[in-house]
């Protein structure tokens, strides 16, 4: 299977990327010559790691009927100093609030995404140490 995107410069440092769900816009800050109206490239990077890993996590959830209230995932990165600069350790932060927990179901299913269904954690692998820590918040 091919993906395809198209990226176009629109200008001073700003793109536009348009794949098959949609479009977006990327750019820098002011202090590198954008205007800080768009996504940042390496943090859109993160973005694709929450969002592989969640929609993972919601579709085995909802499998194995243990919904939870909310879920969120923060991730915290370290970029390397020299260049060129990439994501060296990541630690995901899976958060799920509500009552009466199923943990036994929800440790298994981002388990799962971690080891089997997520490509995108795949992929940081090759470059990253990646670190997964589960957090729940009673309601």
């Amino acid at each position: 299977m091919i993906n395809t995107i198209k990226t176009t410069w629109k200008g001073n440092m700003q793109f536009e990327s348009t794949n098959e769900g949609g479009n977006l816009m990327i750019d820098t800050s002011e202090e590198f010559g954008g205007k800080g109206e768009g996504y940042r490239p390496k943090a859109l990077m993160l973005s694709a790691l929450a969002g592989c890993s969640g929609l993972d996590v919601v579709s085995l959830l909802k499998k194995m009927r243990a919904e939870v209230d909310e879920f969120s995932i923060d991730i915290e990165a370290n970029l390397t100093d020299e260049h060129p600069k990439y994501y060296d350790k990541v630690t995901m932060i899976f958060n799920f609030y509500g009552k009466e927990f199923k943990k036994d179901k929800i440790e298994k299913a981002v388990r799962l995404s971690e080891e089997r269904y997520c490509g995108v954690m795949e992929m940081f692998r090759q470059f990253a140490e990646v670190k997964t820590e589960i957090r729940y918040f009673e309601k």
